[in-house]
């Protein structure tokens, strides 16, 4: 069920690029903008917006902005974590840096920033409801950049803590989720505790999603990731799985080896494998899921909450 319903809304929010991102002039800027929306993804973080705000009793129609404006960020954000990274791949196809260049791909990202705005900011909705919404992306959109600072200074440490990764989590990834399902809740006219209890819902679950993301940089395979397996490993990321080695004192000699040969990480992901830091790391995905579909038990029961609490299930078993 909650594949078709992720479908639907991918649906939607593909038809409203050509909406509210359309080639202007320069032309340049906006094609390279629309390569990497164009290219795909799950669109689960406008997926759980539109949920919420069924949830809440919502008109889902008149919401679809709103919804593009989440997934305007989330690609914002991946275009400039793929300059800092020199990544080759996104969703399969060349990153955009690699194709425009990498002055043209911030200015890309910026772009799609403020278009995120202008495209939230067309919601026809109740004005004090926007404000509420524009300063929850805008704070949002702050803990990202917090979060990114962090998984970037962590490069030039060793002594990165589960506390640290958990806390960088959730400003990097978490947060975006919590005010995707928060933002369609107050877009909605939802009452302040109903939009907090979706805003732990989102903020849990996606920090799940982001573990569960590490671990299939490690298990799945190239074609499904739409970029190199391992890369986590060979760009020496502190992730839990690798804090967790670390503590365990697991010897990896692919850890920060950018020319690791496939033999030494297929070597690698068996220490890691036998080791138990996959399954710890999986473990605490779980964890981390189920504290937020606790978060739901302010709802009543509703076929979109259970399409939420299947969506929560979904972020963890999915198999890329």
């Amino acid at each position: 069920m909650i594949d078709k319903a992720i479908e639907k809304y991918a649906i939607l929010i593909t038809k409203a690029i050509d909406t509210y991102l359309p080639i202007d002039y320069p032309e340049g800027l906006y094609e390279a903008s629309r390569h990497l929306v164009e290219a795909g993804g799950k669109r689960l973080r406008p997926t759980m917006f539109l949920l919420a705000a069924d949830a809440a009793g919502g008109k889902i129609e008149t919401l679809v902005s709103a919804a593009l404006s989440i997934e305007l960020i989330h690609n914002f954000t991946l275009i400039h974590d793929d300059i800092m990274d020199n990544a080759e791949l996104r969703r399969g196809k060349k990153s955009v840096h690699m194709i425009w260049g990498t002055s043209e791909a911030i200015l890309v990202g910026d772009t799609l920033y403020s278009k995120a705005f202008q495209t939230l900011g067309m919601t026809q909705v109740e004005a004090s409801r926007l404000i509420t919404a524009m300063n929850i992306l805008s704070r949002t959109a702050t803990s990202i950049c917090e979060g990114q600072w962090m998984d970037l200074e962590f490069e030039d440490r060793d002594d990165v803590s589960e506390k640290e990764y958990m806390t960088m989590i959730e400003k990097k990834t978490g947060v975006l989720y919590g005010a995707s399902a928060s933002m369609g809740a107050t877009l909605s006219g939802a009452s302040e505790e109903f939009v907090r209890g979706l805003d732990e819902f989102g903020r849990f679950t996606g920090m799940g999603f982001q573990i569960h993301d590490d671990v299939l940089d490690l298990t799945s395979t190239t074609s499904a990731l739409g970029k190199r397996r391992g890369g986590d490993l060979i760009e020496g990321k502190k992730t839990l799985i690798m804090i967790h080695a670390k503590k365990h004192g697991l010897k990896l000699s692919a850890f920060g080896k950018k020319d690791a040969t496939q033999q030494e990480l297929e070597e690698n992901l068996g220490l890691l494998q036998n080791g138990g830091s996959i399954d710890y790391a999986r473990e605490r995905a779980e964890m981390l899921v189920k504290r937020g579909k606790r978060a739901l038990d302010i709802l009543p029961d509703t076929q979109a909450k259970t399409l939420m609490l299947d969506l929560a299930d979904y972020m963890i078993y999915r198999k890329y």
